[in-house]
């Protein structure tokens, strides 16, 4: 499918959306919208990040580079896909931590990732805490933390257990977090 511009896209939304076809509507939105597709294929446009919220991924990301986790590996809104039962979705999560640089790619597959966090925004609550968690655990991923806009800023740390489902490995606020090593939670 030809690449589709931002005014097209209404108008012209093919019945079925490839991963191609997300990568041309990010590219092309003047705007800076999230696009994302679920695997069962529902797609989800989420407004660009607000300056908390870009604040917070920054905080982790020097966070884990202080801790000695080289740029290459710490990525803030890459593109991941995710496989499941009825076809492939792609997310872009926040933050993702990686145990090897990542090759060049909009869409990077699973091997090596080690960490997705997730900073909720208005109206993401139930898409970070319920459909993305479920969809992470499925596709295997170890671990999933999402950053509450709360007052705390409280970080949820899900560990990937024996059922497959994420377990609540511990809670805490965002600047206890980071008075942390990363490796006390990575571990």
């Amino acid at each position: 499918m030809a690449a589709m511009s931002a005014g097209s896209v209404g108008r012209h939304m093919p019945s079925v959306i490839t991963l191609d076809d997300l990568a041309a509507m990010i590219a092309e939105d003047p705007h800076g919208h999230r696009y994302e597709i679920s695997p069962e294929g529902a797609l989800s446009v989420m407004p660009p990040p607000d300056s908390e919220h870009a604040a917070i991924a920054s905080r982790l990301l020097v966070w884990l580079a202080v801790a000695g986790w080289p740029a290459e590996q710490v990525l803030q809104a890459a593109g991941i896909r995710i496989s499941g039962p009825t076809g492939e979705g792609a997310r872009i999560p926040d933050l993702t931590l990686w145990s090897k640089p990542q090759p060049r790619s909009v869409w990077l597959t699973l091997t090596d990732l080690l960490l997705v966090v997730e900073i909720v925004s208005p109206g993401s609550e139930a898409m970070d805490e319920m459909v993305k968690r479920h969809e992470y655990a499925a596709a295997g991923i170890p671990r999933y933390w999402v950053v509450d806009r709360d007052a705390a800023l409280t970080v949820t740390l899900h560990q990937l257990g024996r059922s497959g489902e994420y377990e609540v490995a511990t809670k805490m606020p965002l600047a206890w977090l980071l008075n942390t090593a990363p490796a006390d939670h990575l571990g």
